[in-house]
């Protein structure tokens, strides 16, 4: 792993989502979100993320050294706490019986943590290499959101699956941008781990016009956000340097 990626990191982020796409795709058709076995597989690729980030000393690279330093300017993410808790909206009324509503949720911590390394640590940074951040942005964003229509191989009906992909490409542009801005990958994952944990927990009785209202507002207040953090939010310096060819001076 080590060699591929110093060869190639666009091959290394591409190899690590085939892995956990097909990975965690077999385990959830074969045994269910519910189960041990899918849980044990989350744990054991975000384990096999963070070793490989941690001994090869790119913890600060990936934004896993500390918490964002400007989250001052920043607005200290209450756009993306507001964002986060879109599944509370509903109400609580989790579907799995114990044991298999704890093995659920904590399936769901951990894929906000592997999803971020993945999506936003491996491809976008390996993008910035070229120096082009909108397309960075745009692919990291849309190949993440694009990846949940593999919840219709999962059983999930074809609408509630369209409506998560646009909410998710919606978020993947905040998760993105938050941590390009900030230099940490730490309030991406604390929200994308509670957007999902509370997922599991939510009723889905809610009406199509909440469902609607809520979706809209996320699309609004999303790319508010963004524009914000764009235009008026200095880049940190480790997110700077990848990207100096785009800057002559």
């Amino acid at each position: 792993m080590t060699k591929l990626y110093q060869k190639s990191e666009i091959t290394f982020a591409i190899l690590w989502i085939v892995i956990y796409a097909v990975g965690m795709g077999t385990l959830q058709n074969n045994f269910g979100l519910d189960s041990v076995w899918h849980m044990l597989g989350l744990i054991v690729i975000s384990a096999a993320i963070f070793l490989f980030v941690k001994k090869n000393g790119l913890m600060e690279k990936y934004g896993l050294a500390g918490w964002a330093k400007n989250s001052r300017a920043m607005l200290w993410f209450i756009p993306l706490w507001v964002l986060s808790c879109v599944n509370l909206f509903s109400g609580f009324q989790p579907d799995d019986p114990v044991p298999g509503l704890i093995y659920a949720a904590i399936s769901m911590a951990f894929v906000g943590f592997a999803e971020e390394l993945i999506f936003r640590g491996f491809l976008f940074k390996a993008m910035l290499k070229d120096g082009n951040v909108k397309a960075a942005v745009i692919v990291s964003s849309v190949t993440f959101g694009m990846g949940h229509i593999m919840n219709l191989f999962t059983g999930h009906d074809l609408i509630p699956t369209l409506t998560q992909v646009i909410f998710a490409v919606a978020m993947g542009f905040v998760f993105t941008l938050v941590f390009y801005k900030s230099g940490s990958l730490l309030p991406g994952i604390l929200a994308h781990s509670f957007i999902d944990v509370t997922s599991v927990l939510a009723s889905d009785e809610g009406s199509e016009l909440v469902n609607l209202i809520v979706h809209i507002a996320v699309i609004v207040v999303s790319a508010a956000y963004c524009l914000y953090l764009g235009k008026r939010v200095e880049t940190p310096a480790i997110n700077r340097a990848d990207t100096k060819k785009e800057d002559p001076a």
